[in-house]
């Protein structure tokens, strides 16, 4: 009798509400009401109907949301990777020195050559840097966002201070990027050491020097020797 309610039930149903029902229908094979036997021929009939809607009603997807349109050009994509020169210039900008050596072991090789681009506009952290981030990511030999994320690490570790310019109706100026760093700004102000700590060389002819010395005293012992030795002449 259930069985052939269920059977009534799936024929006069919506297709929205044919789950509902399939749910039905196995919870009640589960509680011992259904058969193996009726339950699978009700699921046969309940899924016989739905290629049939399906047909008469197919899914239609909507198309992809359209970019908002603008007014500025795109930005192009930027691939260090396939350019070798990006590399090599990367990678000579971060072995400059652009920061102490207890601050720069914190920071990727990619990140050094931003920060040294960001040192070199801001004249040695007494003046701030504003250029945008596509040329800083060029001249560093990054991607953009590489280039972002630096900055952005960089004032949350407090060695940076970003200021955004932001206009009204109208495109955005770069952000204003100042050293507030100490340590960074000595620095950048003293420069890097590289060299010998001490400014005179070292003096090969030492030994020289020392054997001439004491060539030098003994002919004077011998000269006074021989002043001692000679006679006095007679009035």
């Amino acid at each position: 009798m259930f069985a052939s309610y269920l059977a009534s039930a799936i024929d006069a149903a919506h297709p929205s509400q044919l789950d509902p029902i399939s749910r039905d229908l196995w919870r009640a094979h589960g509680a011992g009401s259904l058969s193996d036997t009726e339950a699978q021929s009700l699921a046969e009939a309940l899924e016989a109907r739905r290629p049939l809607y399906r047909d008469r009603h197919p899914v239609t997807w909507g198309t992809p949301p359209q970019r908002r349109l603008s007014i500025f050009p795109q930005r192009r994509p930027q691939h260090a990777r396939k350019h070798p020169k990006r590399i090599d210039r990367r990678r000579r900008l971060a072995s400059s020195g652009p920061m102490p050596p207890q601050l720069a072991a914190a920071w990727t090789t990619g990140e050094l050559a931003v920060l040294r681009i960001v040192a070199d506009e801001t004249s040695h952290g007494t003046s701030v840097c504003d250029r945008s981030l596509g040329e800083i990511a060029a001249r560093a030999g990054v991607c953009r966002s590489l280039a972002q994320a630096t900055l952005r690490r960089a004032q949350a570790a407090g060695l940076v201070m970003i200021e955004e310019r932001r206009r009204r109706g109208q495109k955005n100026l770069p952000n204003a990027v100042r050293i507030v760093s100490p340590e960074w700004r000595m620095w950048l102000q003293r420069g890097p050491r590289t060299g010998s700590r001490y400014p005179d060389p070292t003096d090969t002819d030492s030994y020289l020097k020392g054997k001439s010395r004491i060539q030098k005293t003994r002919r004077k012992g011998s000269e006074e020797k021989e002043w001692a030795v000679r006679p006095v002449p007679p009035d």
